[in-house]
C-alpha cells in the first residue's frame, strides 16, 4: 500500500483527537454518557466496513447484520470457553465474521445489482431464523446467549462465586468509569468506550490505507465499469470478494465489541432492519467518503437516543409558552415524530438529504466550505479597496 500524504496524516490525527475527546465534545449535547459513546464508536466502525464494500465497489449488501450477529455470538462463546479478557473474544469475532463473509460472498457475488442484494438479504434472514430456532443449542434462541457462573473459561478459571464475572482488558473492567468536572459539566471517561475508540481509530486508519492503495483504486474501477474491466482480461471477482470479506471482518469486529461492552448476543442483531440501518448510516453520511459513514452512524444513534426518550408531556412543557389552542394540536402532531415514532423523523431527514444532498453530510460540509471560501475571496482586501 502507498504511504499516506500530509493531508491524510492530518485527517487521521484530527479524527483520532475528535474520537478520543468524544466525552468532552459530546457532553454539552447530552450524548456524553458511556453507553451512547460506545454505540457511536461501534456502529461507526460497522459503517466504515460496509462503506469499503458499498462505497468503493457499488455492491449493495442487505445482509451485513449477519456478520454483526456472528461476531457477537463468537465473542460471547469466547467469554464462556476461554476468558473474560476481551482480546481473545475480539480476535475470535473478526475471524468468524470473515469466514462467514467468505462463504456468503463466494455465493452472492456470482450475481450483481439487485440480485446480489436479494441474495445477501436471503442469507441474512436465513441466519436470523437459524439463530432463533434451529441453532438454539449454540445461540440460546430468543433468550439470547449469555455468560454464566458455570462456564468453563479455561484460561481464567471457572465456577467463580460472588456474581457474574465482568468483561475486562487484562483485569481492567469494561464498565469502569471515572467522572470529572470540566467547565461546569460532569464528564465520564469509560474504559469500554476508549477500547472501542482505539479500535475505531485503527479501523479508520486501515480504511484510509485501503482507499489510497492500488487495491482501492481497482475497487473504484470495478464500481465505475466492471464490464469494461472484464473485457480487458481483468478477473474482477477476487477483488469484489476481498472487499466483501474485509467488510464482513469489520462487521464481525463491531459485533465483538458489542459483546465486549455488554456480554449478550441475540438473534435480533441479525435482522434485516439492522442491515438496513447500516445502509442508511452510510448514505446519510456520504457513501464512498472516509468520514461520511462515521458521521451517519453518529447521527442515527444520536437521534435514536435523544428523540426516542421524548414523550408527549415533555413536548407540552417545551411548548408551554404557546397558547393552549395552538399548543395542543402542535404537540399532537410532533408527538408522532418522537418516542416510539422517532423513525418518522429519521425518514424525513433521510428524504431531505437524498433530495438536496445526494452526497450526504460530507457533501453538505463541502458545499458550506466552498461558499465560505468564495465569500472570503470575494470580500474586498485592504490593499485594494472596493469600488
Amino acid at each position: 500500500m502507498t504511504n499516506l500524504n500530509a493531508a491524510d496524516r492530518l485527517l487521521l490525527l484530527l479524527f483520532a483527537v475528535a474520537v478520543l475527546a468524544g466525552p468532552v465534545i459530546l457532553a454539552p449535547f447530552g450524548a456524553g454518557y458511556p453507553d451512547l459513546l460506545q454505540k457511536f464508536a461501534i456502529y461507526g466502525l460497522f459503517a466504515i466496513g460496509f462503506n469499503i464494500l458499498f462505497g468503493l465497489t457499488g455492491y449493495l449488501s442487505f445482509g451485513h447484520a449477519a456478520f454483526l450477529g456472528v461476531g457477537s455470538y463468537a465473542a460471547v462463546w469466547a467469554f464462556k470457553l476461554l476468558s473474560m479478557n476481551v482480546l481473545p473474544a475480539i480476535v475470535f469475532a473478526v475471524l468468524l465474521g470473515g469466514l462467514f463473509a467468505l462463504l456468503i460472498g463466494y455465493v452472492s457475488l456470482r450475481r450483481s445489482g439487485i440480485y446480489f442484494s436479494i441474495l445477501t438479504l436471503a442469507f441474512a434472514q436465513m441466519s436470523y431464523n437459524m439463530a432463533y430456532s434451529v441453532l438454539t443449542p449454540l445461540t440460546n434462541g430468543e433468550t439470547g446467549l449469555q455468560i454464566a457462573l458455570d462456564d468453563p473459561r479455561i484460561l481464567d478459571g471457572a465456577g467463580q462465586s460472588g456474581g457474574l464475572p465482568l468483561t475486562n482488558l487484562f483485569g481492567l473492567p469494561m464498565n469502569k468509569t471515572w467522572e470529572s468536572e470540566l467547565l461546569g459539566m460532569t464528564v465520564q471517561f469509560n474504559v469500554g468506550f476508549y477500547l472501542c475508540a482505539a479500535v475505531l481509530i485503527l479501523g479508520f486508519y486501515a480504511a484510509l490505507r485501503i482507499f489510497r492503495s492500488p487495491f482501492g483504486l481497482m475497487l473504484r474501477a470495478l464500481k465505475s465499469n466492471q464490464n469494461r474491466l472484464n473485457y480487458t482480461g481483468v478477473n474482477t471477482r477476487p477483488y469484489a470478494l476481498a472487499a466483501f470479506v474485509i467488510s464482513g471482518m469489520y462487521a464481525g469486529l463491531a459485533g465483538g465489541l458489542l459483546a465486549a461492552t455488554d456480554p449478550l448476543a441475540g438473534a435480533e442483531r441479525m435482522q434485516w432492519t439492522a442491515s438496513g440501518e447500516v445502509v442508511l448510516m452510510t448514505i446519510l453520511g456520504g457513501a464512498g467518503t472516509l468520514l461520511g459513514p462515521v458521521l451517519g452512524a453518529g447521527m442515527i444513534k444520536y437521534f435514536e437516543a435523544i428523540l426516542s426518550a421524548i414523550n408527549k408531556a415533555e413536548l407540552s412543557d417545551l411548548l408551554s409558552f404557546l397558547p393552549d389552542a395552538l399548543r395542543e394540536p402542535l404537540v399532537s402532531v410532533l408527538a408522532l415524530f418522537v418516542g416510539e415514532g422517532w423513525h418518522l423523523t429519521l425518514g424525513v431527514i433521510f428524504m431531505a438529504i437524498v433530495i438536496f444532498l445526494p452526497g450526504g453530510l460530507v457533501e453538505g460540509a463541502r458545499r458550506a466550505m466552498r461558499l465560505f471560501s468564495r465569500g472570503a475571496s470575494d470580500a474586498p482586501s485592504e490593499e485594494r479597496p472596493a469600488k
